[in-house]
């Protein structure tokens, strides 16, 4: 039914440019709907717009309901039928020269300003999602990806009320490079952020220096977030020493030496054709630890692209993975958990994991 109903309104969408023509002549030709990409969970702006209104754009509640979007198909539609046409060329890597602050979301008014209406501020619709996420982008032309960088707004920033600029933004994930298969996924950590947030997107094509600048309006509430470095307030002795005692020392979660063991569960949490996503469970036996590291061997074939809550390393088909700086000392029997995205190629073996503690 979906895809029927976007056909639907990628029909209705060329009907309204070729009618478009005949009244107006900003845009003589414009890039087929279906080429290229963007990112489509949590939605880009001119997506979105698309996704909730392509089948009724000439709906006047949209002004009420939508108003970001009322004001982006107002100004011109074409931003919406060419959701994933949203791409600069040769910029070199260098983006921040490429878009200027307050243009973000247009990638610089690329294309004689087609994607203008983008970097309008105010209330645009904004996806719930938790602060642990998996962004999905969408590639239809199947360009393959050199990378992606992922920014996140920070935290006090308001996207309804100041322009988006890069110093409003922190980057919190660079991915590797991802295979020609049309879709490409990424685990995104948005630490202890809450409320209203623009996850920002750089989308670097591989067949060409063809960058996509792409915002995301999107809600944290809160939860998936990083453990906490501290105990948690239930562990402190029950008995609190004299005020002319000295502090007690070593503090109780630190492990007698030798003592701490660990266990690591590997689940895949997603497969696609040649890619896929994966979460590890380590989990303290029954003394305290203060850090761990885990270790498998993999098949030739299957290889990390990228990867979050810990520290990677792979030599040939051994890969080591060593905690983070806030998510290594775990007491008797707690919990914690690293993830990454791979390829694999031939069979996409479950590996068997080994976990040391220290």
């Amino acid at each position: 039914m979906e895809a029927s109903k976007r056909a639907k309104r990628l029909v209705v969408g060329t009907v309204a440019a070729v009618a478009a023509a005949f009244t107006m002549v900003v845009i003589a030709q414009v890039t087929p709907a279906s080429a290229h990409g963007s990112v489509t969970d949590p939605p880009s702006r001119n997506y979105g717009c698309w996704d909730r209104w392509g089948d009724d754009h000439l709906n006047p509640n949209m002004a009420q309901t939508d108003p970001m979007c009322a004001q982006a198909w107002q100004a011109n539609p074409n931003t919406m039928w060419n959701w994933n046409g949203l791409y600069r060329e040769n910029v070199g890597g260098n983006h921040q020269a490429a878009v200027p602050d307050g243009q973000l979301c247009s990638g610089g008014r690329t294309q004689g300003g087609l994607y203008a209406s983008l970097d309008t501020v105010g209330a645009w619709v904004a996806k719930s999602i938790p602060n642990n996420f998996t962004l999905t982008l969408t590639d239809g032309a199947r360009h393959g990806a050199d990378y992606m960088l992922i920014y996140i707004t920070k935290q006090g920033f308001d996207p309804t009320r100041q322009p988006l600029t890069w110093g409003s933004l922190d980057l919190v994930l660079r991915t590797g490079s991802y295979p020609t298969t049309g879709l490409y996924q990424a685990q995104v950590n948005a630490g202890n952020r809450t409320g209203r947030h623009v996850v920002y997107t750089v989308w670097q094509a591989s067949h060409m220096d063809q960058p996509y600048y792409l915002c995301s309006d999107v809600v944290f509430g809160g939860g998936g977030n990083p453990p906490a470095t501290t105990p948690p307030v239930t562990t402190p002795p029950v008995t609190t020493p004299p005020a002319t005692t000295p502090p007690v020392t070593p503090p109780v979660t630190t492990p007698p030496p030798g003592n701490g063991a660990c266990t690591a569960t590997y689940t895949k949490t997603n497969e696609w054709s040649g890619g896929f996503g994966a979460n590890v469970t380590v989990t303290a036996g029954s003394s305290a630890i203060s850090g761990w590291t885990v270790r498998w061997t993999w098949p030739n074939g299957q290889s990390i692209t990228s990867s979050w809550n810990a520290t990677i390393t792979v030599s040939g088909t051994a890969v080591t993975a060593a905690n983070a700086g806030y998510n290594g000392r775990l007491n008797a029997g707690q919990s914690t958990s690293f993830g990454f995205n791979g390829s694999w190629n031939g069979t996409n073996t479950t590996p068997t994991l080994s976990c040391t503690a220290t």
